[in-house]
Protein backbone atom coordinates (compact mmCIF):
# COMPACT_ATOMS: atom_id res chain seq x y z
CA UNK A 1 0.00 0.00 0.00
CA UNK A 2 1.52 3.10 -0.82
CA UNK A 3 0.31 5.92 2.10
CA UNK A 4 0.92 9.48 2.74
CA UNK A 5 0.88 10.86 6.23
CA UNK A 6 -0.08 15.01 6.17
CA UNK A 7 1.05 15.87 9.56
CA UNK A 8 3.99 13.35 10.30
CA UNK A 9 3.51 14.77 14.14
CA UNK A 10 2.73 12.44 17.26
CA UNK A 11 -0.49 10.84 15.51
CA UNK A 12 0.28 10.86 11.81
CA UNK A 13 4.01 9.71 13.02
CA UNK A 14 3.20 6.92 14.87
CA UNK A 15 0.48 5.06 12.70
CA UNK A 16 1.96 6.31 9.58
CA UNK A 17 5.52 4.95 11.06
CA UNK A 18 3.53 1.68 12.17
CA UNK A 19 2.80 1.47 8.30
CA UNK A 20 5.99 1.94 7.08
CA UNK A 21 8.12 -0.95 9.60
CA UNK A 22 5.30 -3.33 7.94
CA UNK A 23 6.82 -2.56 4.68
CA UNK A 24 4.37 -0.32 3.15
CA UNK A 25 5.70 2.76 0.94
CA UNK A 26 5.06 5.78 3.24
CA UNK A 27 5.61 9.01 2.77
CA UNK A 28 5.93 11.43 5.10
CA UNK A 29 4.36 15.18 4.18
CA UNK A 30 6.61 17.36 6.50
CA UNK A 31 8.25 20.65 6.35
CA UNK A 32 11.82 23.00 7.92
CA UNK A 33 13.83 20.74 10.39
CA UNK A 34 11.29 17.62 10.85
CA UNK A 35 11.51 17.55 7.21
CA UNK A 36 15.28 17.49 6.78
CA UNK A 37 16.05 15.23 9.23
CA UNK A 38 13.48 12.47 7.89
CA UNK A 39 15.38 13.13 4.56
CA UNK A 40 18.78 12.70 6.04
CA UNK A 41 17.80 9.76 8.46
CA UNK A 42 15.95 7.77 5.54
CA UNK A 43 12.73 7.95 7.66
CA UNK A 44 11.08 9.14 10.65
CA UNK A 45 12.30 7.71 14.30
CA UNK A 46 9.32 6.69 16.55
CA UNK A 47 9.77 6.43 19.96
CA UNK A 48 6.62 4.80 21.94
CA UNK A 49 5.69 3.38 24.87
CA UNK A 50 3.73 0.63 22.78
CA UNK A 51 5.78 -0.57 20.36
CA UNK A 52 9.68 0.36 21.29
CA UNK A 53 11.68 2.87 19.47
CA UNK A 54 12.13 2.45 15.82
CA UNK A 55 13.03 3.74 12.92
CA UNK A 56 9.88 4.12 10.32
CA UNK A 57 11.99 4.28 6.46
CA UNK A 58 10.13 6.03 4.34
CA UNK A 59 10.74 9.48 2.53
CA UNK A 60 9.61 12.99 2.98
CA UNK A 61 8.52 15.55 0.88
CA UNK A 62 6.77 19.34 1.75
CA UNK A 63 5.18 19.38 -1.65
CA UNK A 64 2.05 16.61 -2.31
CA UNK A 65 2.64 16.97 -5.70
CA UNK A 66 6.27 14.99 -5.49
CA UNK A 67 4.10 12.39 -3.62
CA UNK A 68 2.15 10.57 -6.49
CA UNK A 69 -1.33 8.94 -6.28
CA UNK A 70 -1.96 7.31 -2.97
CA UNK A 71 -3.46 4.36 -1.94
CA UNK A 72 -4.25 6.21 1.64
CA UNK A 73 -3.79 9.40 2.92
CA UNK A 74 -3.69 9.62 6.34
CA UNK A 75 -4.89 13.16 7.60
CA UNK A 76 -3.53 14.37 11.05
CA UNK A 77 -2.69 17.63 11.00
CA UNK A 78 -3.86 20.25 13.63
CA UNK A 79 -7.24 21.39 12.89
CA UNK A 80 -5.93 24.89 12.27
CA UNK A 81 -4.10 23.84 9.42
CA UNK A 82 -6.99 22.17 7.84
CA UNK A 83 -7.89 24.83 4.91
CA UNK A 84 -4.36 24.64 3.82
CA UNK A 85 -3.43 20.98 4.09
CA UNK A 86 -6.84 19.74 2.04
CA UNK A 87 -6.50 21.89 -0.74
CA UNK A 88 -2.91 20.27 -0.97
CA UNK A 89 -4.38 16.82 -1.15
CA UNK A 90 -5.88 16.19 -4.83
CA UNK A 91 -2.49 15.57 -6.37
CA UNK A 92 -2.28 12.11 -4.60
CA UNK A 93 -5.81 11.53 -5.27
CA UNK A 94 -6.87 8.68 -7.82
CA UNK A 95 -10.00 6.55 -7.98
CA UNK A 96 -9.78 4.29 -5.46
CA UNK A 97 -7.73 6.32 -3.11
CA UNK A 98 -9.15 6.56 0.79
CA UNK A 99 -8.70 9.91 2.87
CA UNK A 100 -8.62 9.15 6.15
CA UNK A 101 -9.25 11.91 9.27
CA UNK A 102 -7.96 10.88 12.35
CA UNK A 103 -8.21 14.14 13.93
CA UNK A 104 -10.10 15.85 16.99
CA UNK A 105 -12.84 17.58 15.81
CA UNK A 106 -16.37 16.78 14.32
CA UNK A 107 -16.72 18.41 10.65
CA UNK A 108 -13.07 17.07 9.40
CA UNK A 109 -14.77 14.35 7.04
CA UNK A 110 -17.26 17.31 5.98
CA UNK A 111 -13.85 19.70 5.05
CA UNK A 112 -12.45 16.77 3.13
CA UNK A 113 -15.87 16.08 1.00
CA UNK A 114 -16.28 19.78 0.39
CA UNK A 115 -12.52 19.72 -2.02
CA UNK A 116 -12.18 15.68 -2.54
CA UNK A 117 -16.15 14.63 -2.77
CA UNK A 118 -17.39 12.19 -0.66
CA UNK A 119 -16.24 8.97 -2.49
CA UNK A 120 -12.72 8.62 -0.68
CA UNK A 121 -13.43 10.16 2.86
CA UNK A 122 -13.25 8.16 5.90
CA UNK A 123 -13.66 9.59 9.09
CA UNK A 124 -11.82 8.73 12.30
CA UNK A 125 -10.36 8.99 15.49
CA UNK A 126 -6.88 8.35 17.72
CA UNK A 127 -6.70 8.37 21.33
CA UNK A 128 -3.01 8.84 22.69
CA UNK A 129 -0.24 11.33 23.70
CA UNK A 130 2.16 12.18 21.08
CA UNK A 131 4.46 14.39 19.78
CA UNK A 132 7.74 15.85 18.08
CA UNK A 133 10.21 15.52 20.17
CA UNK A 134 12.67 16.94 18.19
CA UNK A 135 13.38 16.74 14.32
CA UNK A 136 12.62 13.57 12.82
CA UNK A 137 11.84 11.99 16.11
CA UNK A 138 8.43 11.32 17.38
CA UNK A 139 7.00 10.02 20.82
CA UNK A 140 3.79 7.97 21.04
CA UNK A 141 2.35 7.67 24.97
CA UNK A 142 -1.24 7.01 26.36
CA UNK A 143 -3.05 4.50 24.87
CA UNK A 144 -2.02 4.19 21.44
CA UNK A 145 -5.19 3.14 20.12
CA UNK A 146 -7.49 4.34 17.24
CA UNK A 147 -10.92 3.66 15.31
CA UNK A 148 -12.28 4.32 12.16
CA UNK A 149 -15.24 3.73 9.40
CA UNK A 150 -17.42 5.62 6.98
CA UNK A 151 -18.91 9.06 7.74
CA UNK A 152 -22.24 6.99 6.74
CA UNK A 153 -23.37 4.22 9.26
CA UNK A 154 -22.55 1.26 7.83
CA UNK A 155 -20.04 -1.17 7.08
CA UNK A 156 -18.29 -1.72 3.98
CA UNK A 157 -15.58 -4.06 1.71
CA UNK A 158 -13.07 -0.90 1.28
CA UNK A 159 -13.45 -0.27 5.22
CA UNK A 160 -12.92 -4.44 5.98
CA UNK A 161 -9.70 -4.31 3.79
CA UNK A 162 -8.34 -1.38 5.49
CA UNK A 163 -8.76 -2.99 8.78
CA UNK A 164 -7.14 -5.74 7.95
CA UNK A 165 -3.86 -3.74 6.42
CA UNK A 166 -4.36 -1.95 9.73
CA UNK A 167 -4.23 -4.43 11.79
CA UNK A 168 -1.42 -6.52 10.07
CA UNK A 169 0.97 -3.41 10.62
CA UNK A 170 0.27 -3.48 14.44
CA UNK A 171 -2.24 -0.89 14.92
CA UNK A 172 -4.51 -1.04 17.83
CA UNK A 173 -7.31 -0.31 15.83
CA UNK A 174 -11.44 -0.84 15.41
CA UNK A 175 -13.86 0.10 12.56
CA UNK A 176 -17.07 0.86 13.69
CA UNK A 177 -20.43 0.79 11.95
CA UNK A 178 -21.55 3.83 13.27
CA UNK A 179 -18.50 5.79 13.11
CA UNK A 180 -20.35 9.50 13.41
CA UNK A 181 -21.65 8.38 16.65
CA UNK A 182 -18.09 7.20 17.87
CA UNK A 183 -16.63 10.41 16.01
CA UNK A 184 -19.46 12.37 18.70
CA UNK A 185 -19.03 10.39 21.47
CA UNK A 186 -14.70 11.79 21.23
CA UNK A 187 -15.43 15.14 20.26
CA UNK A 188 -17.58 15.68 23.59
CA UNK A 189 -15.16 14.18 25.69
CA UNK A 190 -12.28 16.14 24.47
CA UNK A 191 -14.07 19.28 24.05
CA UNK A 192 -14.59 18.84 27.56
CA UNK A 193 -11.85 17.32 29.08
CA UNK A 194 -9.08 18.98 27.04
CA UNK A 195 -10.71 22.41 27.52
CA UNK A 196 -10.75 21.94 31.00
CA UNK A 197 -7.26 20.78 31.52
CA UNK A 198 -5.80 23.58 29.40
CA UNK A 199 -7.89 26.16 31.74
CA UNK A 200 -6.64 24.34 34.52
CA UNK A 201 -3.36 23.96 33.97
CA UNK A 202 -3.70 20.43 35.86
CA UNK A 203 -3.12 16.70 34.83
CA UNK A 204 -5.79 14.35 34.70
CA UNK A 205 -5.92 12.74 37.83
CA UNK A 206 -6.42 16.18 39.46
CA UNK A 207 -9.61 17.18 37.53
CA UNK A 208 -11.41 13.89 37.51
CA UNK A 209 -10.28 13.68 41.39
CA UNK A 210 -11.55 16.62 42.61
CA UNK A 211 -15.68 16.75 42.89
CA UNK A 212 -16.38 20.01 41.46
CA UNK A 213 -14.15 20.60 38.30
CA UNK A 214 -15.31 16.61 37.36
CA UNK A 215 -18.80 17.78 37.52
CA UNK A 216 -17.66 20.66 35.03
CA UNK A 217 -15.98 18.58 32.48
CA UNK A 218 -19.20 16.04 32.70
CA UNK A 219 -21.27 18.66 32.13
CA UNK A 220 -19.82 19.96 29.35
CA UNK A 221 -19.40 16.46 27.65
CA UNK A 222 -23.21 16.46 28.35
CA UNK A 223 -23.68 19.84 26.23
CA UNK A 224 -21.65 18.38 23.27
CA UNK A 225 -24.01 15.37 23.15
CA UNK A 226 -27.01 17.89 23.54
CA UNK A 227 -25.85 19.59 20.57
CA UNK A 228 -25.58 16.70 18.29
CA UNK A 229 -28.14 15.31 18.76
CA UNK A 230 -29.87 18.24 18.10
CA UNK A 231 -28.14 18.39 14.72
CA UNK A 232 -29.75 14.99 14.09
CA UNK A 233 -26.65 13.13 14.53
CA UNK A 234 -26.71 9.39 15.56
CA UNK A 235 -25.72 10.08 19.20
CA UNK A 236 -25.36 6.19 20.84
CA UNK A 237 -26.71 5.73 24.45
CA UNK A 238 -23.45 5.17 26.03
CA UNK A 239 -21.78 8.10 24.96
CA UNK A 240 -22.01 10.07 28.63
CA UNK A 241 -21.13 6.58 30.54
CA UNK A 242 -18.09 5.86 27.71
CA UNK A 243 -16.72 9.50 27.67
CA UNK A 244 -16.77 9.76 31.81
CA UNK A 245 -14.79 5.89 31.40
CA UNK A 246 -12.29 7.74 28.89
CA UNK A 247 -11.19 10.34 31.73
CA UNK A 248 -11.04 7.75 34.47
CA UNK A 249 -8.55 5.65 32.17
CA UNK A 250 -6.76 8.47 30.57
CA UNK A 251 -3.28 8.44 32.29
CA UNK A 252 -3.36 9.95 35.87
CA UNK A 253 -0.15 12.41 34.72
CA UNK A 254 -0.94 12.96 31.24
CA UNK A 255 -2.08 16.19 29.62
CA UNK A 256 -4.13 17.01 26.90
CA UNK A 257 -2.37 17.92 23.77
CA UNK A 258 -4.62 21.44 23.89
CA UNK A 259 -3.22 22.17 27.30
CA UNK A 260 0.55 20.94 26.22
CA UNK A 261 -0.10 23.88 22.99
CA UNK A 262 -1.49 26.40 26.00
CA UNK A 263 1.60 26.13 28.29
CA UNK A 264 4.24 25.88 25.06
CA UNK A 265 2.81 28.78 23.23
CA UNK A 266 1.75 26.72 20.37
CA UNK A 267 -1.69 27.55 17.96
CA UNK A 268 -3.97 25.91 19.76
CA UNK A 269 -7.26 23.73 18.89
CA UNK A 270 -9.72 25.59 21.02
CA UNK A 271 -11.86 26.94 17.59
CA UNK A 272 -12.10 23.25 16.23
CA UNK A 273 -13.02 21.82 19.23
CA UNK A 274 -15.46 24.65 21.43
CA UNK A 275 -15.61 27.12 19.10
CA UNK A 276 -16.85 24.53 16.70
CA UNK A 277 -19.20 23.04 19.49
CA UNK A 278 -20.71 26.62 20.32
CA UNK A 279 -21.07 27.60 16.58
CA UNK A 280 -23.62 24.52 16.12
CA UNK A 281 -25.35 25.08 19.31
CA UNK A 282 -26.26 28.84 18.17
CA UNK A 283 -27.49 27.02 15.07
CA UNK A 284 -29.77 24.57 16.47
CA UNK A 285 -30.73 26.43 19.70
CA UNK A 286 -28.84 24.27 22.30
CA UNK A 287 -27.52 26.02 25.95
CA UNK A 288 -24.21 25.58 26.46
CA UNK A 289 -22.94 27.55 29.47
CA UNK A 290 -19.93 25.46 31.04
CA UNK A 291 -18.79 25.41 26.80
CA UNK A 292 -19.26 29.08 26.58
CA UNK A 293 -17.42 29.59 30.08
CA UNK A 294 -14.45 27.25 28.99
CA UNK A 295 -14.25 28.99 25.62
CA UNK A 296 -14.30 32.78 26.72
CA UNK A 297 -11.59 31.62 29.41
CA UNK A 298 -9.41 30.15 26.87
CA UNK A 299 -9.71 32.52 24.00
CA UNK A 300 -7.79 35.22 25.38
CA UNK A 301 -4.46 33.47 25.34
CA UNK A 302 -5.64 31.24 22.34
CA UNK A 303 -5.66 34.56 20.45
CA UNK A 304 -2.58 35.74 21.61
CA UNK A 305 -0.96 32.80 20.59
CA UNK A 306 -1.90 32.99 17.26
CA UNK A 307 -1.22 36.62 16.71
CA UNK A 308 2.44 35.49 17.69
CA UNK A 309 2.35 32.80 15.11
CA UNK A 310 0.95 35.26 12.13
CA UNK A 311 -2.53 34.12 12.58
CA UNK A 312 -0.97 30.31 13.08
Amino acid sequence: MKAAIVGAGGVGGYFGGLLARAGHDVTFVARGAHLDAIGRNGGLRVESRNDGDFLAPGRGVADTADAGVQDLILLTVKMHHNAAAIASLPPMVGPDTVALTLQNGIDNGEQLAAVLGPGPVMIGSAFMEGRISEPGVVTQGGPGTASFGEMTVGLTDRAMRMLGQFRDAGWRVELHENMPGMLWKKFAYIAGSAAVCAAANCVYEEMRTLPATRALIQQAIEEALAVGRASGAPIMDDSLEWAMDSLDRFPAQGRASMAKDFTEGRPVELEGLNGALIRLARRTGTPTPANDFLYAVLKPAAERIAREYGGG
